[in-house]
């Protein structure tokens, strides 16, 4: 089995936020470890340290995307856009990713998966909140 980069782990835990985002909209019972395996063929710290750390911040990441998404709210997102925003806020905040690498990472998905104004939307968040954790 190949060994994934961090590039396309990160395509993996998109996946598996935005299909745990589909089902708490749709009240819908499931295990993250479930989500995950389906997801991911083979153990992973890394991708269950972020799905479990957005789901464990995903409010106060939550917060702070629509204290900085200009008379915006995360909900208003799409389902994968939101999973792209959580994730690179909670690597920029939460881990010991260079920031540089949680920013560009969030911006390189949302090129591939996100429509023009929401690279911008989500490379804007993702700038603020660098500049506030500086802060």
């Amino acid at each position: 089995m190949e060994q994934l980069n961090r590039s396309e782990l990160r395509k993996k835990i998109m996946t598996i936020l935005y299909q745990i985002n589909i089902y708490d909209k749709n009240k819908i019972e499931y295990s993250v470890d479930n989500v995950i395996k389906e997801v991911c063929e083979i153990e992973n710290e890394f991708v269950k340290d972020i799905v479990y750390g957005v789901i464990t911040y995903k409010k106060d990441i939550d917060d702070l995307a629509n204290q900085y998404l200009n008379e915006w709210t995360i909900d208003r997102l799409g389902n994968t856009d939101q999973s792209i925003l959580r994730m690179g806020i909670y690597e920029l905040i939460y881990t010991d990713t260079p920031e540089i690498v949680s920013i560009n990472e969030a911006v390189e998905l949302a090129k591939l998966y996100s429509d023009d104004d929401v690279r911008k939307m989500i490379n804007g968040v993702m700038d603020k909140v660098y500049h506030s954790k500086k802060d």
